[in-house]
């Protein structure tokens, strides 16, 4: 069910919007200071690609200093993060009028979680 939910995702605009976050984090990259964001740019864009069968978690204890952590998530929110979520929950909200939309619904939502705050968070698999 995974693979047609994905299938569907990256018909319907998934692979747009993971070109969108892949564009972004290859720019970013461009700078020694925008590296951190750029690699973030990329963990959205593979989630943004094949959503379906993978969750959002809290980063294992030891993989980053959680002060760092917070003042990059204060910076990508202030710079762009809170306008990415914007955009995600609006089509979320439209996917989610019609019942066939809801699965894609839940996906905007949680891109839009994770592009409120991605630092500190990873991409599990789910089992």
């Amino acid at each position: 069910m995974n693979l047609l939910l994905n299938v569907l995702w990256v018909i319907l605009g998934g692979f747009v919007t993971a070109l969108q976050y892949l564009l972004a984090g290859l720019v970013l990259c461009l700078t020694v200071v925008g590296i951190p964001f750029g690699l973030q740019c990329f963990k959205l864009a593979g989630l943004s690609l094949w959503p379906f069968g993978y969750d959002i978690r809290d980063a294992p204890p030891g993989s980053g200093t959680p002060s760092v952590n917070l003042f990059a998530n204060v910076v990508w929110v202030l710079v762009a993060g809170i306008w990415i979520c914007i955009s995600h929950l609006t089509i979320a909200l439209g996917l989610a009028v019609t019942i066939i939309g809801i699965p894609f619904a839940i996906q905007h939502a949680k891109l839009a979680f994770l592009s409120l705050a991605p630092f500190g968070k990873e991409i599990t698999e789910i089992r």
